[in-house]
């Protein structure tokens, strides 16, 4: 299990890398919420993610020998950008495993940063064995999305930038996909003020980890159930294990919401460029504007805005609706 000084470790590498983000107050509540939420912008990152903590902490971890055989990983886009930045930072060979649905954006972005794509179906499973079958041949590093202790440790940074801009923070939510952000959030919050509740929220077209994390059983779901949802970035067919028993310690709940209600926060998000939010960006924020009744009560919270990669042909269509 990783712990609080896994995380101020991975705190301390990625420092002068990973933009330290602020919180940003959401003025968009009804005048008679009583509410007051601030958000997490990560869409700031040099990557328009918070992927790169978890990347870099552990790229930079690797030994010199281990780097000098290159590293591999599988993503749908936002994952593979925060490797192949990594990599390059390190001067370390990077090839990314990406399903052929990702958005041009995401592909195109981890292009240019030098790395060498490999294309697959979509479905998360297909890249996985695509990539450990590249780094058995070859010798290359597998640098997990998710199910590792090192990328836990580098996205719990963001639970202990949280606490450090707001002590009275009573409620934090996150998105979840493969899980290593919620993990990492929920371990460094627990581990640090233990009052606060951590809520993980997820698409509930792919809501495998509501499903795990209730049945206490790992759950999982076919390709083509989790390629339904808009939120491209959590199309995971199932959590880490590693990631499930961090959830099962230290998560409160998970909850889920509509891909209307997804579209609709991504849309009110783009009204401020600090704030835009692609969809799995966005469903933390919808979660708590949505879902008040399915949330602990609180007076201050933050929600988590993982990502800022839309596409702008999405962007420009959600806008003109």
């Amino acid at each position: 299990m990783v712990t609080l000084s896994d995380i101020h470790a991975a705190q301390a590498r990625i420092r002068g890398v990973a933009t330290r983000t602020h919180l940003i107050e959401f003025t968009g509540l009804c005048a008679d919420d009583p509410r007051q939420l601030f958000l997490k912008p990560e869409n700031h990152q040099p990557i328009g993610a918070f992927k790169i903590r978890g990347a870099y902490n552990t790229i930079a971890a690797l030994t010199p020998e281990q780097r000098a055989h290159g590293v591999i990983t599988y993503s749908s886009g936002n994952h593979a950008q925060g490797v192949a930045y990594a990599a390059r930072a390190l001067n370390t060979k990077a090839v990314i495993v990406m399903p052929d649905n990702a958005p041009a954006i995401k592909h195109d972005a981890t292009a240019a940063l030098g790395a060498e794509i490999v294309t697959v179906g979509p479905g998360s499973t297909e890249r996985q064995l695509k990539a450990e079958a590249l780094a058995a041949e070859h010798g290359y590093v597998i640098i997990p999305p998710y199910n590792h202790e090192h990328i836990i440790a580098g996205q719990g940074t963001v639970g202990i930038e949280i606490l450090e801009d707001l002590p009275e923070v009573e409620l934090v939510l996150a998105p979840v996909g493969g899980g290593g952000l919620l993990a990492g959030i929920a371990t460094a919050i627990k581990l640090s003020k233990p009052e606060v509740r951590v809520i993980g929220v997820e698409p509930e077209a792919a809501g495998d980890a509501q499903a795990s994390l209730r049945s206490r059983t790992l759950a999982s779901i076919s390709a083509e159930q989790a390629s339904s949802t808009v939120a491209d970035g959590l199309r995971t067919q199932s959590i880490g294990i590693l990631n499930f028993e961090h959830f099962q310690r230290y998560a409160d709940d998970i909850i889920t919401v509509t891909e209307d209600e997804i579209i609709r926060t991504t849309r009110l998000l783009a009204a401020n460029p600090q704030t835009i939010a692609e969809p799995s960006g966005a469903v933390a924020t919808a979660g708590f504007l949505f879902h008040a009744a399915d949330l602990p009560k609180a007076r201050v919270a933050v929600a988590v805005i993982s990502g800022g990669n839309i596409d702008p042909t999405m962007l420009r269509t959600l806008l003109a609706q």
